[in-house]
C-alpha cells in the first residue's frame, strides 16, 4: 500500500512537528482591484522555487463575482499549475482549491493525473465545495446548491476511482457510470495524487480525517486555534497506520510591514506584521501542530517581489520545506 508521505509534492509540504511556508497564487500584491496584473508572475514563481518555499496553491474561481472582490489566478488552475510546472524545478504545486462540485470528477482525475506526471509527482489537489451561490446557476446547477455537500462527497469517490484504479466500476448518479471496459490515462506519477479538503466543504470532522490526506483551513489566529486542533488530531489518528494526526494547514493574507518589529495588527483573515514578529507567530503555531501555512499576498501594501524576498532570507531560514 503505497504510503502517502512518500509522495514527492506531499512531503515536500508536510512532516510531523514542522512548519513549512507556501503562497497562494497569483504572486502580486493588489490590495484595491479585483483582478491581478500578473506581471512578471514566471519570475516571482520562480523566486519562490529557488528560494525553497514548500508550495505554490492555485485557486478555483471560474467567474468573477464583484461582490467577492477577487479573481484569484486568472489563469484556469491546472492550465496554469502545468505551465509552471515546466518553470519550476522542487517546489510543491497544488491547488487551494479546485471546486469539485462544479468539475465533472473525470475532469479532474485527468487534469490532476496529466499536472502530477508532467511535474514529475509534485502535484497536491485540494478540494472544495465551492460556497458562492452564484456560480451554481451559471452551470445549470441551482437546485443542486443546498446539496453540495453531498454532491461534493459523490464527486470525490468518483474521482477517486477514475484516477486510480485499472478499468473502474464505479456508479453516480449525478456523474455517470464507470462500466469497467473504459481507463482514465495518464495514473499519478506515484500510486496516487494526495487530496486536501479545505474548509469543512460541508462534512463533518470524522468524514474530513477519514478520506483526506491532510486538512486546508482558513486563518484562524493562534489565540483561538487549539480547540480545532485537538479535535483534528483525534479524529484523524484513527485513519493513519503509525497513529500520528494527519497534517493541518492554513491560510493567512499577509501584509508585511517593513518595520521587522511591527506588531500583528488584524487585517482580513490576516495581518499587518513585520518580520521578527512572524517569526514568532510561526514558531507558536508550529509548536501547536499547525503544519504548513500558505501566505496570500493580495492585500500586500507592498509589492509582491519584496516580500518575498524578506521572507526568503529572513523567515524561510526558520521552516524549509522537506526534502
Amino acid at each position: 500500500m503505497f504510503d502517502i508521505n512518500n509522495h514527492i509534492g506531499f512531503r515536500r509540504i508536510f512532516a510531523p512537528n514542522k512548519l513549512t511556508l507556501g503562497f497562494i497564487l497569483p504572486l502580486e500584491a493588489y490590495p484595491d482591484t479585483a483582478a491581478p496584473m500578473m506581471n512578471n508572475h514566471v519570475e516571482l514563481v520562480k523566486l519562490a522555487d529557488t528560494a525553497g518555499f514548500a508550495a505554490l496553491w492555485a485557486r478555483d474561481i471560474p467567474l468573477l463575482d464583484p461582490n467577492f472582490g477577487d479573481a484569484g489566478q486568472l489563469y484556469d488552475p491546472f492550465t496554469y499549475l502545468s505551465f509552471l510546472s515546466a518553470h519550476t524545478q522542487n517546489i510543491a504545486l497544488a491547488t487551494g482549491s479546485t471546486v469539485l462540485t462544479l468539475r465533472h470528477p473525470l475532469h479532474v482525475a485527468k487534469q490532476a493525473n496529466s499536472v502530477d506526471q508532467l511535474s514529475n509527482g509534485r502535484m497536491v489537489l485540494g478540494i472544495a465545495s465551492g460556497d458562492r451561490g452564484v456560480e451554481y446557476p451559471a452551470f445549470g446547477l441551482s437546485q443542486e446548491y443546498d446539496e453540495r455537500g453531498e454532491r461534493f462527497r459523490e464527486a470525490y469517490h468518483y474521482f477517486r476511482q477514475a484516477a486510480e484504479h485499472e478499468f473502474p466500476q464505479h456508479f453516480s448518479a449525478r456523474f455517470g457510470e464507470l462500466d469497467g471496459s473504459l481507463n482514465l490515462l495518464p495514473k499519478a506519477h506515484q500510486s496516487r495524487v494526495p487530496v486536501v479538503v479545505t474548509g469543512s466543504s460541508r462534512q463533518d470532522i470524522n468524514w474530513i480525517a477519514e478520506h483526506s490526506d491532510a486538512w486546508l483551513y482558513y486563518f484562524i489566529d493562534a489565540s483561538r486555534l487549539s480547540p480545532l486542533l485537538h479535535t483534528w488530531k483525534v479524529a484523524s489518528k484513527a485513519f493513519t497506520q503509525d497513529g500520528l494526526p494527519k497534517p493541518f494547514a492554513q491560510g493567512l493574507f499577509l501584509d508585511l510591514a517593513s518595520n521587522p518589529d511591527h506588531p500583528v495588527q488584524s487585517i482580513h483573515s490576516g495581518m499587518r506584521v513585520g518580520r521578527n514578529t512572524l517569526i514568532k507567530y510561526l514558531k507558536r503555531i508550529q509548536d501547536m501542530g499547525v503544519n504548513h501555512l500558505t501566505f496570500n499576498l493580495k492585500l500586500s501594501q507592498r509589492p509582491a517581489v519584496e516580500v518575498v524576498s524578506e521572507l526568503a532570507e529572513f523567515v524561510l531560514p526558520h521552516f524549509p520545506a522537506h526534502d
